[in-house]
C-alpha cells in the first residue's frame, strides 16, 4: 500500500466532533472560568481524552459510533460554578448524563431543558435554584434519575414529572417544594429511591405510594403531611429504607407492616403512632435499626424483638409503653437502646453491661443505679406521679458543651461537657449539678458516630469566644437536665454558634440547620436556625428564657423534628446544636411570696399615712376657716 493510500484512510477514519457543540461546550468553560480545570483546545471527543475519564472533573465524553462525534457526558461536580444556566447548554442536544450537583447555580431553570431529550441523569441537587420546577422536566421521558434537593424552589412539583415511566430515582429533598404530592406520582412503576423530606407538602401522605412496588428507599421527614400512614404501604415488600416522620393529624397504626422483611432501616419516628407494637416486628430478620420513638404506643415491648440477631440500634423512647423489658432483648449486635420516657418498670434485662452497649432509661421506673449513680434517685423527679424535696438543692448550674472547664469573662465558672456518649446515653456532671442524654445515630456518616464538634475558626460577637468553639451535637434529640434545683423561677440563657456549617460563597455554605427547643417540656423556639438569628456561622448567640421549677429538675430539650438539609457541608450534617448552658434562679416561690406580702404591707402604708396626712390637712384648714369667719358672723 502506498504511503499517499495509507495517509487518506488514516483520515477517513478519524471523525470530528459537532462544531455547533464544540463552540456551545468552549462558550460554557469560559462562561464559568473553567478553562484551567478543563483547557480544551482542539477536539473535545479526541481518543483517550484525560477528561473523558470517569473519574474526571470536569468530565466531557463522547459517543462516536456515528459518522460526527456528540458530547454525550458532561459533569461539573462540586466547582462552585456560578450564574444561570446558559442557553448554550441546549444546543447539546445529545446528552445523556448532565451533572452540575453541588455548586451555587442560580436563577430558575429553563423551560428548554427539554430540548435534552435524550437525558438518562440529570442532577442539579445542591445549588441555588428558585422558582417553580418546570413542568418541561416531564418531557425528559428517558429520565432514569433526577436529582432536585438542596434548593430553594417555591410551588408544588409539577403533575408532569408523573410521565417519568423509567424513574428510578427522585431526589426532591430540602428543595423548598410546596403543597400536595401530585396523584400522577403514582405512575413511577420503575421508582427504587425517593428522597422527600424536609419539604412544605400538604395534605394527607398519599395512599397511591402503595403502587410504588419496586420503592426500595423511602424517605418524609420534616413535612407538613398528615397521617394516618395508609394500609396500601403494606404491598411495599422491597423496602430496604423508610423513614417517615413528624407526621400531624390522625394516628397511625402498624398494620401495614406485613411482609416488609427486606427492611434493614425502618424509622417512624414522631409520626402519631398508636396502638401496641405487633410482635410480628421480630421476624424483621435484616433490621439493623428500629425507631419508633416520640410516638403514643401503648403495651409492652414484644419478647420476639429478641430474635433480631443483626439489630445494632433499638429507639423506643417517648411512647406510653408498659411492662417490664424483654429479659434477652440485648443482642449480640445491639449497640444502642432507648426506652426513655415510658412507664417502663423492673429490672435492668441481661447484658445490660455488655462493653460497647449505651442504654438510656431516663424516666422510667426500671432499677438502674449502676446505669445512673447518683443522679438515679433525682432523675426519678422526672416522671410524672413522683413528688420531689431536697433538703441540700442548688439554685445554678452551668455547662460548656463539648469542651473544658472554663471561667467566662463574666465571671461565670462553666463546668465541661466532654465525655463521649453513645447512641443512647446518659451521662451525669461530678457534682451531680446537671445530667445530659443523647438519643440517634448518624446512620450514614463516614466518620462514624460523632456527637462532639469543634472549630479553630475565631468566633464574633462576643467577649468569650472560646465559649463557642466546642459544641455536642445530635442526631435526633439531645436534653439537658438540671438536677436537685431549689424550686422557683429561673433565667435560662443558652449559647450557640454554627460551627458545623458555613456560610461562605460557595456550595459548602448552602446548609441549613433547624431545630426545635422545649424548656420544662413546653416549645419555646420552632424551626430555630442557628446561622439565620446570629447573621451567620461563626457568630455567637445567647436566647434567654424563664421557666419554673416545681419538682427539683430543668429539663432542656433540643430535639430535631426532620427539617434542614442532611449532607452539607458533610454527609449527616444535622440535628441540634448547642455551644453553652447557663441556668441560674430569679426568684423562688416562698420568697416571691414573702416579696409580695411585704410590698402590699408598704402599699397599705402608704395608703394609710396619705390618708392620715389628707385628714389632718381637712382638720386644719377647717379650724382655720372657722377662725377667720366668727368675726364677720358677730358684726352682721
Amino acid at each position: 500500500m502506498s504511503t499517499r493510500v495509507y495517509f487518506w484512510l488514516v483520515v477517513s477514519a478519524q471523525k470530528t466532533s459537532d462544531p455547533n457543540e464544540v463552540d456551545a461546550l468552549n462558550k460554557l468553560i469560559d462562561y464559568w472560568d473553567l478553562r484551567d480545570k478543563l483547557n480544551i483546545t482542539n477536539d473535545p471527543c479526541i481518543q483517550n481524552a484525560e477528561w473523558a475519564n470517569e473519574q474526571a472533573n470536569p468530565r466531557v465524553a463522547c459517543d462516536c459510533s456515528s459518522s460526527t462525534c456528540h458530547i454525550t457526558h458532561l459533569k461539573v461536580y462540586g466547582l462552585d460554578i456560578s450564574g444561570e444556566i446558559p442557553s448554550e447548554l441546549f444546543v447539546l442536544k445529545e446528552l445523556v448524563k448532565l451533572d452540575f450537583g453541588q455548586n451555587i447555580l442560580n436563577g430558575t431553570i429553563p423551560a428548554e431543558i427539554e430540548q435534552l431529550s435524550h437525558l438518562q441523569n440529570l442532577n442539579l441537587s445542591i445549588n441555588n435554584f428558585t422558582g417553580e420546577v418546570p413542568q418541561e422536566l416531564g418531557n425528559l421521558t428517558k429520565l432514569i434519575t433526577l436529582g432536585l434537593g438542596s434548593n430553594n424552589f417555591v410551588g408544588p412539583l409539577p403533575p408532569s414529572l408523573g410521565k417519568l415511566t423509567s424513574l428510578q430515582e427522585l431526589h426532591v429533598d430540602s428543595s423548598g417544594v410546596s403543597g400536595p404530592i401530585p396523584r400522577e406520582f403514582e405512575n413511577l412503576k420503575s421508582l427504587q429511591t425517593l428522597w422527600a423530606s424536609d419539604n412544605l407538602f400538604t395534605g394527607k401522605l398519599p395512599d397511591f405510594f402503595g403502587a410504588l412496588t419496586e420503592l426500595r428507599n423511602l424517605r418524609l421527614q420534616g413535612t407538613l403531611l398528615e397521617g394516618p400512614i395508609p394500609s396500601s404501604f403494606s404491598a411495599l415488600k422491597k423496602l430496604e429504607d423508610l423513614r417517615i416522620g413528624d407526621l400531624k393529624g390522625e394516628d397511625s397504626v402498624l398494620e401495614f407492616l406485613l411482609n416488609q422483611k427486606s427492611l434493614t432501616i425502618l424509622v417512624l419516628r414522631n409520626c402519631l403512632l398508636s396502638g401496641q407494637i405487633p410482635d410480628r416486628l421480630g421476624n424483621f430478620s435484616r433490621l439493623r435499626e428500629l425507631d419508633l420513638s416520640f410516638n403514643k404506643l401503648t403495651g409492652q415491648i414484644p419478647d420476639s424483638f429478641q430474635d433480631l440477631a443483626l439489630l445494632q440500634y433499638l429507639y423506643l423512647g417517648n411512647n406510653s409503653l408498659n411492662g417490664q423489658l424483654p429479659a434477652n432483648i440485648i443482642g449480640p449486635t445491639l449497640i444502642a437502646i432507648d426506652v426513655s420516657f415510658n412507664p417502663i418498670s423492673g429490672d435492668l434485662p441481661q447484658n445490660s453491661m455488655k462493653v460497647g452497649l449505651s442504654m438510656n432509661v431516663v424516666g422510667t421506673s426500671i432499677n438502674a443505679n449502676n446505669l445512673q449513680g447518683k443522679a438515679s434517685g433525682m432523675l426519678q423527679c422526672l416522671q410524672a406521679d413522683f413528688k420531689c424535696s431536697n433538703k441540700v438543692s442548688s439554685k445554678s448550674f452551668s455547662v460548656k458543651c463539648g469542651g473544658m472547664n472554663q471561667t467566662s469573662a463574666s465571671g461565670i465558672e462553666y463546668e465541661g461537657d466532654f465525655e463521649s456518649i453513645g447512641a443512647a446515653s446518659l451521662y451525669t456532671s461530678s457534682k451531680n449539678l446537671w445530667a445530659v442524654s443523647n438519643t440517634g445515630n448518624f446512620i450514614l456518616n463516614p466518620n462514624g458516630q460523632q456527637y462532639l464538634t469543634r472549630t479553630a475558626s475565631q468566633i464574633t460577637t462576643t467577649l468569650d469566644p472560646e465559649l463557642y468553639k466546642t459544641a455536642r451535637i445530635s442526631p435526633s434529640s439531645l436534653r439537658y437536665y438540671g438536677l436537685g434545683l431549689e424550686n422557683g423561677r429561673y433565667s435560662v440563657k443558652l449559647h450557640f454558634a454554627e460551627i458545623g456549617m458555613d456560610d461562605s460563597r460557595s456550595w459548602k455554605g448552602l446548609g441549613r440547620r433547624l431545630f426545635d427547643i422545649y424548656i420544662q417540656g413546653e416549645i419555646v423556639l420552632k424551626d430555630f436556625n442557628i446561622k439565620n438569628e446570629a447573621g451567620g456561622s461563626k457568630k455567637a448567640l445567647i436566647k434567654t428564657f424563664e421557666a419554673d421549677v416545681t419538682n427539683t429538675i430543668m429539663d432542656i430539650h433540643f430535639f430535631w423534628a426532620g427539617k434542614g438539609t442532611c449532607c452539607i457541608p458533610d454527609k449527616e450534617t444535622y440535628g441540634p446544636l448547642v455551644s453553652a448552658i447557663d441556668v441560674s434562679q430569679v426568684s423562688d416561690g416562698a420568697g416571691s411570696s414573702r416579696r409580695d406580702k411585704k410590698r402590699l404591707g408598704k402599699l397599705v402604708g402608704i395608703s394609710a399615712a396619705c390618708v392620715a396626712g389628707l385628714v389632718i390637712i381637712s382638720s386644719v384648714f377647717y379650724l382655720w376657716w372657722i377662725k377667720e369667719d366668727s368675726p364677720r358672723n358677730m358684726r352682721i
